[in-house]
């Protein structure tokens, strides 16, 4: 079982706007929800982002070697945020802003800790694998054909001094 860290857990409460159905904090300013987790998969330490904005959800993962401290992770998102692939977005439920008892809220926050990242991540994950996967057979294709006509031409080049005159 992977050992979970919540590091930076950033969530603000939302309410549907009467108008256009945005998401917002009461204000006309969108809200969006981060959530940054650490865990270990063999045999690393991966973190995964989760962002929410406007009922979509977009994931990146980030894999470190060693289990990393929080200044470092912190640090890191600093200085390499303009680098992070995120997934294509995954539409997600709307979760209605309502007071919850600080016990619940505990118990809630030990139970994410506990499942690690959920569905809708692995999910998001899984779609940037894809297109990943997508793009890497069509770069590979592209540079085999670019090999196949590079020695055609060599070879024709060959033919053609073989028969040029003694």
């Amino acid at each position: 079982m992977p050992s979970v860290t919540c590091l930076l857990w950033l969530s603000v409460p939302c309410r549907k706007n009467k108008k256009g159905g945005v998401f917002t904090d009461g204000s006309s300013n969108p809200v969006v929800i981060s959530r940054f987790t650490v865990l270990f998969e063999e045999p690393f330490w991966v973190g995964i982002y989760e962002r929410e904005f406007k009922g979509r959800c977009e994931v990146c993962k980030i894999t470190f070697g060693a289990e990393p401290k929080d200044y470092e992770v912190y640090d890191f998102l600093l200085k390499n945020w303009h680098r992070l692939r995120f997934s294509p977005s995954v539409e997600t439920e709307i979760i209605p802003d309502r007071h919850v008892n600080p016990k619940r809220m505990q118990r809630i926050i030990t139970k994410q800790l506990n499942t690690g990242i959920g569905t809708k991540a692995q999910q998001a994950l899984k779609l940037q694998q894809q297109e990943g996967k997508q793009a890497r057979k069509i770069r590979s294709r592209e540079q085999r054909e670019e090999e196949k006509e590079r020695l055609r031409r060599l070879h024709r080049q060959k033919n053609k001094e073989k028969h040029r005159g003694h």
